[in-house]
């Protein structure tokens, strides 16, 4: 996407006051590994090494808002229970929790996932066994009304929950037009009649094959399905569907428009519908036609797939992607890196660090970095900034720039993230991300590496791996025989 289109969207973020109105969920994640398997049964045995908390449901809605730096205000319902008072705060934290009603006849919607190894186990739901009651409605209608004035867009998120009835849902649509407000629906469910008077609604793939009865595994399937859906419609204006890599697809008036998406190494879809309809409805409100919201919408959403866990994107990720062409390509700061490390670990990743020059990539390169990947699940390259080479290698190097370095090596599989550091050694990055795994080539000895940072991955228990190199490859041999041919 264009940077200075994203660039204003999200200065204009900054002034938006956005209004979702959902079901909130309590997200619970439970890390582990598993090694035995019951005595009880034949299923295997958690070994839990940490718990997570976070906002689900319209709450990930709200997070997703406030990272790309819009003010936002959440109408839902808790249970009078600890899990509640735990979402309230959480809410009140992002700066968005004073709207919430509490029903002391209904549990707060909670989602376990046990992960073992990276991979999730399983989830367990817990959710509310009844309607929301008369005066409960009467109370999340007040808030709605309370809050709508000073909306510039609203939100629907229905998570499927029983918050979202259709006495607010019909009532919310009724209010919104009557104030002249957007209403921007992510819904559940079949039957999206419910949902009549919204400006869109964006149902996934799968919601939408669920409605409609096509399944949109195409170009031609997706328009006839968008249609098909559109027209038991009354009074929306626009059907938009999420199509994961192949982008989205949008029906209206004016028939169907297709955004595609860039490719990307996906880890983890948790929450990409969060971020689209965060996206989409912060970029509207900014005043961007529905094309370039639908692109920021993409791009956004597209980046929140690289990353572990129920993530969010900053305006930082996306100024930095935007830029680069990649997310790796010195897509993240050291801080930013930090957390994300932080989340492959909490998932039981295996992460490994290398550094280097890369100047002028070669095959003994890419053999380097391949063998390197085969010992730990998430490979990081420090590369070394222009200043840092040159200090070094002398002058006349490096012969490419960061940038066009640390784009080469973003096309690499091998690779999963890219920092640019300043300094002689790595010492700092290993210090600030502590890898499990410190790799080097194998002209290097381990006690070479001690004084260059070595020393600190002993420190914490983590290894040392020498990778072994192609002999007679090197950017030293290309650049002499570039200089002497006749060599």
């Amino acid at each position: 996407m264009d940077i200075t289109t994203l660039s204003g969207i999200l200065e204009q973020a900054k002034d938006l006051r956005i209004l979702c109105v959902g079901d909130v969920v309590l997200d619970r994640f439970v890390y582990g590994s598993t090694h035995r398997v019951s005595r009880e049964a034949p299923v295997p045995v958690l070994d839990e090494d940490a718990v997570e908390l976070m906002l689900g449901g319209a709450g990930n809605v709200i997070r997703n808002l406030r990272a790309l730096g819009a003010e936002a205000t959440l109408v839902s319902v808790v249970g009078d229970d600890a899990e509640g008072r735990d979402v309230v705060e959480r809410l009140r934290q992002e700066g968005a929790g004073e709207a919430v009603v509490v029903d002391a006849d209904r549990p707060t919607p909670v989602k376990t996932r046990f992960v073992s190894n990276g991979h999730q186990m399983l989830c367990v739901d817990r959710n509310p066994k009844s309607g929301l009651s008369e005066a409960t409605t009467k109370s999340v209608l007040a808030k709605i009304e309370r809050e709508l004035d000073a909306a510039d867009i609203v939100i629907l998120s229905d998570y499927g929950r029983g918050g979202v009835s259709p006495a607010i849902s019909n009532e919310l649509m009724r209010l919104a037009r009557a104030a002249g407000k957007r209403v921007c629906v992510d819904p559940r469910g079949r039957d999206f009649s419910r949902y009549n008077g919204a400006f869109l609604i964006k149902p996934n793939a799968l919601e939408l094959f669920e409605e409609g009865g096509i399944d949109p595994v195409d170009d031609e399937s997706t328009a006839r399905g968008l249609a098909q859906v559109y027209q038991r419609l009354d009074d929306v204006d626009h059907l938009i569907v999420t199509r994961g890599s192949k982008g989205m697809s949008l029906y209206g008036q004016n028939g169907v428009t297709h955004v595609r998406a860039r490719p990307r190494q996906v880890y983890d879809v948790s929450g990409a519908g969060d971020t689209a309809i965060s996206m989409l409805s912060i970029a509207l409100a900014a005043g961007a036609d529905l094309r370039t919201a639908m692109e920021a919408a993409v791009h956004a959403s597209g980046e929140v797939v690289t990353k572990v866990g129920t993530a969010t994107v900053s305006p930082e990720d996306l100024f930095s992607i935007a830029g680069a062409g990649r997310p790796k390509s010195g897509g993240q700061s050291l801080a930013q890196l930090v957390e994300t490390v932080a989340r492959w670990r909490a998932h039981g990743l295996k992460v490994g660090l290398t550094n280097g020059c890369f100047d002028i990539l070669h095959a003994g390169h890419v053999s380097y970095l391949e063998k390197a990947r085969a010992h730990c699940d998430r490979l990081i390259v420090g590369l070394n900034s222009d200043a840092s080479v040159r200090a070094l290698k002398g002058e006349g190097r490096p012969v490419n720039d960061s940038d066009a370095r640390g784009s080469v090596l973003s096309a690499l599989a091998a690779v999963d993230q890219i920092v640019v550091f300043d300094e002689d050694t790595p010492a700092n990055l290993i210090e600030a991300l502590r890898p499990d795994v410190y790799l080097k080539g194998a002209d290097y000895s381990v006690e070479d590496l001690l004084p260059l940072g070595g020393s600190i991955v002993q420190s914490y228990g983590g290894e040392i791996r020498l990778i072994p190199l192609v002999a007679g490859k090197s950017t030293t041999g290309i650049l002499q025989k570039l200089s002497d041919p006749a060599d």
